[in-house]
Order: C-alpha cells, then sequence, then structure tokens
C-alpha cells in the first residue's frame, strides 16, 4: 500500500507538473472580459463580411428569422456548456472532450468529440490563412493599383510569417492583448462594411428577389445561405479552453464571470452581425458579393483600412484557435509519447503546426469553399446540439419539461442543419471546380 500512495503521489506531482505547462490549464487567474474579448475573437470570422450574400440566398423572411434563431439556439448551448464545466463538485471540465468523455464515456467521448473539433480548429485556421493572405493583397491592390502584383501564395506566406512568432505565446492570458485588439478590429470592420454602404444608399433597381431562377437553384442556394449563418456562429469549439482560464472556488465558480464576458460577447456579436447582414442586402440587393467589402470599391482608404482591421482580427482568431490543437497536440505528446515537457518540444510542434496550416493555405487557396461542406459536420454538431445532447445526458430533464422540448428543438434543428448545408455546399464545390487551381 505505501508503495502505491508514493507511486500515486509521484504520480500526481508529475500530472501537476505537466497542467502547469499546458497551454489551457497554466494560467488559472483571467479576468472576466478576458472572456468577453476571447469569445468575441473566436466567433465573429470574418465570415460576418459574407452574411449579406447568405441573407440574399435565404431572402428577407426566412434570412431575418434564421439570423435570430441562431443567435439564440448558440448562445443557449454557450450557456450550457458554462455551467456544464463545473458540474461535478472539486473537478472543471477543462476542454471540450474532457465534457464529453463524462458525458458518453471514456473511449466514446473522446471520438464523438475530438476529431470534430480537430476539423473545426485546424480547418478554421487554414481559412483564415487564405483569408489573411488575401486581405493583404488587397490592401496593396487598394492602395497601390499600379504596382506590380504579387502572387496570393507570398502574402500568405508573410501573414503566416507573424504566426510562426505569435504561436510561441505559452497559453490564453498571455495572448489577452491580442485577443483584444482582434475584437476591437472586428467590431470597427463591421462597422466600416455597413455605415459605408449607408453612406452609399441603395443601388439603382435594386433587387431582392432570388438570385438563382430555377427552383432547384433556388432551394439549393437556400442550403448554402444556412450553412454560411451556421458558421457565423462557432466559437463554441474553444467555450471550455477559455473558461478553464477563469479563477474557481467553490463560493465563486467560474461560470459567473464566465457568463458575464459571453454576454458582453454576444451583444458584441449582434452589433457586428445584424446590421451587416441587414444593411448589405438592403443596399446591394442580390447583387452583392460574398464578401460586402468587395461590394464596396470607395474610398479606397477605407476600403484598405477595413481589409487591415481584417488581417489583425484573423490574427487574433488563428491564436485562439490555434491554441486548442497545441493543447491536445501537447498533451498527447507528454502524456502518451511521455515526451519531457520542455521548451524545445514547444517549439517544433507549434513551428510544425502553422507550417502545416500556411502550406495547406497556399496549395488549396479555395479552402473556404471546401469548409462549408466540411464544416456543415462538425460546425453544426458541436455549436448546435452536442451540447444539448450532453445536457439531456447527464442532467435527464423530465420528459416535456421546458428544458427537454427546448433540447430536442436544438437537436432536430442541428441535425438538419449538419445534413442540408453539406449539400449546398456541395452543389457550390461543383459549380466552382473549374475555376479551382492548386497553387494558383
Amino acid at each position: 500500500m505505501v508503495v502505491e500512495a508514493t507511486l500515486s503521489d509521484a504520480e500526481l506531482a508529475r500530472q501537476k507538473q505537466i497542467d502547469d505547462w499546458l497551454p489551457i490549464t497554466s494560467a488559472r487567474n483571467a479576468k472576466w472580459w478576458y472572456s468577453a474579448f476571447h469569445n468575441v475573437t473566436a466567433m465573429v470570422g470574418a465570415g460576418v463580411l459574407s452574411l449579406p450574400f447568405a441573407l440574399a440566398e435565404l431572402g428577407w423572411g426566412p434570412g431575418i428569422v434564421i439570423l435570430i434563431m441562431s443567435w439564440i439556439i448558440t448562445l443557449y448551448t454557450l450557456w450550457q456548456m458554462v455551467e456544464m464545466h463545473e458540474m461535478v463538485p472539486g473537478k472543471r471540465f477543462d476542454r471540450y472532450h474532457e465534457l464529453g468523455q463524462h458525458a458518453f464515456g471514456p473511449k466514446l467521448g473522446l471520438w464523438i468529440v475530438v476529431p470534430q473539433q480537430v476539423v473545426v480548429e485546424v480547418g478554421v485556421c487554414i481559412v483564415y490563412m487564405v483569408t489573411g493572405g488575401k486581405s493583404l493583397k488587397k490592401v496593396h491592390d487598394v492602395l497601390c493599383p499600379s504596382c506590380q502584383d504579387i502572387k496570393t501564395t507570398y502574402w500568405i506566406m508573410i501573414f503566416a510569417s507573424s504566426h510562426f512568432v505569435l504561436s510561441h505565446l505559452p497559453n490564453f492570458n498571455s495572448m489577452s492583448g491580442i485577443s483584444l485588439a482582434a475584437a476591437i478590429m472586428s467590431l470597427s470592420y463591421s462597422t466600416i462594411a455597413w455605415t459605408t454602404s449607408l453612406h452609399k444608399g441603395v443601388i439603382p433597381d435594386v433587387d431582392y428577389s432570388y438570385r438563382a431562377k430555377s427552383t432547384p437553384g433556388i432551394v439549393f442556394n437556400f442550403f448554402g445561405g444556412l450553412g454560411d449563418v451556421a458558421f457565423a456562429y462557432a466559437g463554441h469549439n474553444v467555450v471550455l479552453e477559455i473558461q478553464a482560464t477563469i479563477p474557481s472556488t467553490p463560493d465563486k465558480p467560474s461560470k459567473g464571470p464566465m457568463w458575464k464576458g459571453v454576454v458582453v460577447a454576444y451583444i458584441v456579436v449582434a452589433l457586428c452581425y445584424f446590421p451587416v447582414a441587414i444593411v448589405g442586402f438592403y443596399i446591394f440587393g442580390n447583387r452583392v458579393e460574398d464578401n460586402l467589402l468587395i461590394s464596396l470599391e470607395k474610398p479606397a482608404w477605407l476600403i484598405a483600412a477595413a481589409n487591415l482591421f481584417v488581417v489583425v482580427h484573423v490574427i487574433g482568431s488563428y491564436q485562439v484557435f490555434a491554441m486548442g490543437v497545441f493543447d491536445m497536440l501537447e498533451t498527447f505528446l507528454v502524456m502518451k509519447m511521455n515526451f519531457k515537457p520542455s521548451f524545445v518540444l514547444r517549439f517544433v510542434t507549434r513551428t510544425t503546426y502553422v507550417a502545416i496550416t500556411m502550406f495547406i493555405g497556399i496549395a488549396i487557396p479555395f479552402f473556404g469553399g471546401l469548409l462549408g461542406f466540411f464544416g456543415g459536420f462538425a460546425f453544426a454538431p458541436t455549436t448546435y446540439f452536442l451540447p444539448c445532447i450532453m445536457w439531456l445526458a447527464l442532467y435527464k430533464p423530465k420528459p416535456f419539461s421546458l428544458s427537454w422540448c427546448a433540447n430536442w428543438f436544438c437537436i432536430i434543428l442541428g441535425v438538419a442543419l449538419m445534413i442540408l448545408a453539406p449539400i449546398g455546399a456541395l452543389r457550390n464545390i461543383i459549380l466552382q471546380a473549374k475555376t479551382y487551381k492548386f497553387f494558383s
């Protein structure tokens, strides 16, 4: 027995040493407003600029309803995750998959959550590589139309160079400054996008009907629009990881400050999303581009500034999503592969990850189109209905009670979204495949 006790003490000491080193659990002294801007940064993607386009595909009535319902449902599932973070007294579920394992069992929980989380986090990182590169290129092209054209590939490399440095920040708290800048930027370029549109005024003979004229065209575009809206609300993959950085005591659990941060974040999200979607569609009708900033050509300096803001924001978002991946990789290497927690291990792992996402972004610049397809399978569950299934499994509310009905409502909608969105995306991929070039 004595031997066993010392063993477990040594094990506990090792576990503590590892926890103090891993990016999610190493610093637990975050303030509530950290969670606010981490959440804004994670959620308001560059996808906000495609919302008017999504609205054009959905139409006025259904579009507004879907936008508002997505906002409400995702806020509800976010609240569930914040509540479930400390549902077992004395234990914190610091990662999405730990909650999954608690709900579905150690083996199944891993297999349900981790693949989806990886698809979302790695997918977002790759898309942001391309977005960052393209936005930098846009700044260059707008400010200096007569300059020699520089290939997007090089812009992606320039953008990636910032991540080769920033990805070595050890944990969430150390990047709160970057996250704050990113959150401010997302509000700024959203505001630029819709105020400039308003200033421009409604374009002559504006048309609010569906762009496609055939019934199948309208239906498939509608599915595509659903996907666009669904991906606009995809910050749930890093919620528990963000909450893990907030201090917690039995009388002051972390869910208080975290929820305060989430509510602030969601108000900011509403201020970004609704004006952009509604004003953008109102001004340009169904001729709006899938990136609102492209529809606005003038004034040049303002469009350049907005694109620069997008770059700063995407730098922050990349880091927030990458932190989750780094944590998984480092946990795996230290726990399963028995590497020693060290600077070298971290340096090699993270540099390799940034290099791989950069290379995929350069090789497959049309990755965003593909994400709509793969994302549908991963974004919809992790954001819309996995938290509800966990809630039903863990709290077992009485059948047909309010909680039970609300959860099943979200699950049915979420599953429908998971099936329909990839169909719309797949059709878009097929239609655009002829313009896809590797290493373009």
